[in-house]
């Protein structure tokens, strides 16, 4: 028996969810705005998370919020992390890789998630201590124990192109020893394939909370590992995130710790 908070994160998801199916059959109708470089809004956006607020505050008057476009509203312990559309440049293009992302945190601690992807008609929940399921059935963590067979995913620092050395040079030290590197454009859902099973591990950087929050608890719950890339554990301020089953995560952790270190210390010095 799911969560009374779940339950209304589920609700909301699918809601949203119907929002973005609806539109996604006339995306040339858009109104599509710029928030960045390589940083969409559309209307689209805006409404799913109307529709996720509205739900959640008529069931939790009292409840935080957190969400991508309208940003934060005080409340009390709890607090909702919302990612309506992450994904959004997929979506504005056709391509049906995106997904809606709700977490809760209680006093700071993540307790619940739900990732929905109304294409698929896909839904990944999780609460603390209950374990992960996708569409009711339990998940876990891939058992790849060898990186020679592990299937990767990760994203491009597209927002903040000072990351894409280190990036780079992270790609080039895993990219020769697994079976595949996968970039899908939603980090969400990225994290969500972790926990199913269907990628081994998964890095990138300078994510938001939203894009993530939901994600990593997946993970946890599955029987995965997830950290900052050199293995701190203030992923979901700093934003970012290396996860994947144990065996996985650690090899990527041994090898990329080395590298965000390195990296820092130029960067540190160059301040300097």
């Amino acid at each position: 028996m799911q969560h009374p908070l779940v339950n209304t994160a589920v609700k909301a998801a699918r809601r949203a969810g119907q929002v973005i199916s609806r539109h996604y059959q006339q995306l040339d109708r858009l109104t599509v705005k710029a928030k960045g470089h390589a940083d969409f809004v559309s209307e689209v956006d805006r409404q799913a998370e109307e529709e996720i607020i509205y739900m959640i505050k008529d069931a939790y008057p009292d409840h935080a919020i957190f969400a991508e476009e309208s940003g934060k509203s005080s409340g009390n312990e709890f607090e909702w992390i919302i990612d309506p559309l992450d994904g959004t440049t997929n979506f504005l293009h056709g391509l049906p890789q995106f997904a809606v992302s709700i977490a809760v945190r209680e006093k700071g601690v993540l307790e619940h998630a739900v990732i929905y992807d109304p294409i698929k008609d896909e839904l990944f929940t999780a609460s603390r201590g209950q374990g992960a399921q996708l569409n009711d059935h339990r998940i876990r963590v891939s058992n790849t124990d060898s990186m020679a067979y592990a299937l990767l995913g990760t994203g491009f620092p597209y927002k903040d192109t000072r990351n894409l050395a280190l990036w780079t040079d992270c790609f080039h030290t895993l990219m020769p020893s697994v079976s595949g590197v996968r970039r899908a454009g939603s980090a969400a859902l990225d994290l969500a394939y972790v926990a199913a099973g269907r990628l081994d591990g998964f890095w990138e950087f300078d994510l938001n909370a939203w894009d993530i929050a939901a994600g990593c608890l997946l993970i946890q719950e599955a029987g995965g590992m997830v950290s900052e890339v050199d293995g701190g554990r203030a992923f979901l301020e700093s934003g970012d995130v290396l996860a994947g089953n144990s065996a996985v995560y650690r090899v990527m952790l041994r090898q990329l710790a080395p590298i965000v270190h390195k990296y820092a210390a130029m960067e540190e010095k160059t301040a300097g």
